[in-house]
């Protein structure tokens, strides 16, 4: 079996590689990116090329599907910050690479299967519901939420079509990333964490009372694994004709991030770098108006009842980045 995940460079992508490398059925995973570093990473094997490219690149994507046993996870995305700033990139991107690798997929035999990354911010703008549902109406405030969500429409209908055996993961914001900082608008979510643990300082964007739906990263790789496995049919608990599946979520504000911050700090003898707030100030201006144009709570039943797992608690999450990350991360 081949195995090609796009973005697959970034922590998410490189999570899910360490995790299927373990398998003995895996010959072949490519991790496509914009961007491959020059070694390969700590946990992967010869098994694994890396494979720099450009999403929006047709020829090259149908190059890259060139398997029928093959399996997709789809994560590459300009993030959300980012795609406001530049409409025209996200578009390229997000919708038109996102369409290249569908039909790639669709000019295979076997509807092959794949794992498409989609976001809480299909739900936003005005009016929008604390806490929604499967049947709530996408309604994006962002540029990013709007390919988003064009991405779940594409999932469902080209598996109703036959063509792919698809999966759309509806993601909260994960944390905690490591490595420097990206143009995710809720990139301080992991910030907040990530930059004092380091000994560093923390400026946040955001008023201490703003609240977040987060997931923990190993829930988050574990979550879209497990719907890459997830029987497809119409039966039981099997997905049926609705492939998106919003993943186990949790809010929580930024002060109570903080405080579970410390809680962990003290246990672990450790002294944290500083935490400034400084909401929606010098180049992070608007972020706060863009994240609390998105949702608290996602319903997650079709997700637990697949088996797909949550987090324990915010510490719990503070501590598998520390185990995972701290002693190998440089920022």
């Amino acid at each position: 079996m081949k195995v090609v995940i796009t973005g697959g460079c970034g922590f998410l992508g490189l999570g899910i590689a360490r995790k299927l490398i373990q398998r003995p059925d895996m010959d072949s995973l490519v991790l496509f990116d914009a961007q491959v570093p020059d070694a390969l990473p700590d946990g992967l094997d010869g098994r694994v090329r890396m494979l720099a490219g450009d999403i929006s690149d047709r020829d090259a994507v149908f190059g890259l599907i060139d398997r029928d046993d093959i399996r997709v996870f789809h994560l590459a995305s300009v993030v959300s910050a980012e795609a406001e700033q530049d409409f025209d990139l996200a578009m390229r991107v997000n919708f038109d690479g996102g369409r290249n690798i569908l039909d790639a997929l669709r000019a295979r035999q076997g509807a092959p299967r794949i794992v498409f990354a989609s976001s809480l911010a299909v739900f936003g703008g005005d009016g929008v519901a604390e806490a929604v549902t499967d049947m709530t109406r996408l309604k994006p405030g962002t540029t990013y939420g709007m390919t988003k969500a064009v991405g779940e429409l594409m999932i469902n209908d080209y598996t109703r079509k036959g063509f792919i055996d698809g999966r759309a993961a509806r993601l909260p914001t994960v944390i905690i990333r490591p490595g420097p900082p990206n143009k995710a608008a809720s990139g301080f979510a992991s910030g907040v964490f990530r930059e004092p643990l380091a000994g560093r300082e923390c400026v946040l964007p955001v008023a201490m009372e703003t609240r977040m739906m987060v997931i923990g990263a190993r829930a988050a790789v574990a979550g879209l694994i497990g719907l890459m496995e997830a029987p497809g049919g119409d039966n039981g608990g099997n997905l049926g004709g609705d492939r998106v599946v919003a993943l186990p979520n949790t809010a929580y504000s930024v002060r109570e991030m903080i405080e579970a911050l410390e809680r962990v700090a003290a246990e672990k003898g450790m002294t944290l770098g500083p935490i400034t707030p400084k909401p929606d100030s010098g180049p992070d201006a608007g972020i706060e108006a863009i994240v609390k144009s998105w949702p608290l709570a996602m319903e997650d039943s079709r997700a637990r009842a697949l088996g797909l797992p949550a987090d324990e608690s915010l510490e719990a999450i503070i501590n598998e980045y520390i185990e995972d990350y701290l002693p190998k991360v440089e920022i």
